[in-house]
C-alpha cells in the first residue's frame, strides 16, 4: 500500500510505503487477543530512503489493553530498540476487536503525538471481524490536528466537533 498526499492545506507529504504483509502479520499476532475481545497495538517502524518512508518493521511493545483501549508501556525499551536498529517511528497499528475501522477519541489523542513528530505518520485500525478489515488514517490539517492538540476535555472517550478530524490515508 502506498500513501501519497498533500495535507488539507495543500502542503506536500512524502510518500509512505506500507507493505500489506506488515498488516497481515500484525493481525496474526493480534489474533489471540482479538478472540478475547482485547485490543492489541504495534509500532510501525522503518526508514527514509529517496525522500520516501518505508515501513520495514513491526514492533509489538509491552502493553496493557482492554476491549476498547491499548496503551504501550516501557517506552524507554521501545526507543532503545529503535535506536539499536536505526529505525524511525512511522506510525502505529491497533485492533478494534468488536468494532469497525474508525478513529475513536482515544485513537485521535494517541495519534496526534505521532503526527506532531512526523506529518506523514499513519494510524492503521484493524477490524478482523468487519469489512473493510483495515484502514489507514491520518489527522486532517486543518482542522483535525489543531482541534485535537487544543482539546482539553477530560475522560477517555469524549465528543469532538463535528468536523473532518481524520481522513483515510
Amino acid at each position: 500500500m502506498v500513501v501519497v498526499a498533500v495535507n488539507e492545506a495543500g502542503e506536500p507529504l512524502r510518500t509512505l510505503y506500507l507493505p500489506q504483509g506488515i498488516i497481515k502479520g500484525f493481525v496474526q499476532v493480534a489474533h489471540r487477543n482479538t478472540l478475547r475481545n482485547v485490543e492489541t497495538c504495534g509500532i510501525l517502524c522503518g526508514i527514509l530512503s529517496r525522500n520516501a518512508f518505508r515501513v520495514t518493521t513491526l514492533i509489538i511493545p509491552k502493553q496493557s489493553a482492554t476491549s476498547d483501549t491499548c496503551q504501550t508501556e516501557d517506552e524507554g525499551s521501545l526507543f532503545a530498540e529503535l535506536d539499536k536498529r536505526d529505525l524511525m517511528t512511522l506510525g502505529w497499528i491497533h485492533t478494534h476487536p468488536t468494532q469497525t475501522c474508525f478513529m475513536s477519541s482515544v485513537d485521535l489523542h494517541t495519534h496526534v503525538s505521532y503526527q506532531i513528530m512526523l506529518p506523514e505518520a499513519v494510524a492503521v485500525v484493524c477490524s478482523p471481524r468487519h469489512n473493510p478489515m483495515y484502514q489507514v488514517f491520518r489527522l486532517t490539517k486543518p482542522p483535525g490536528m489543531d482541534i485535537i492538540q487544543n482539546c482539553r476535555q477530560q475522560g477517555a472517550f469524549h465528543p469532538h466537533p463535528d468536523k473532518p478530524l481524520y481522513t483515510v490515508g
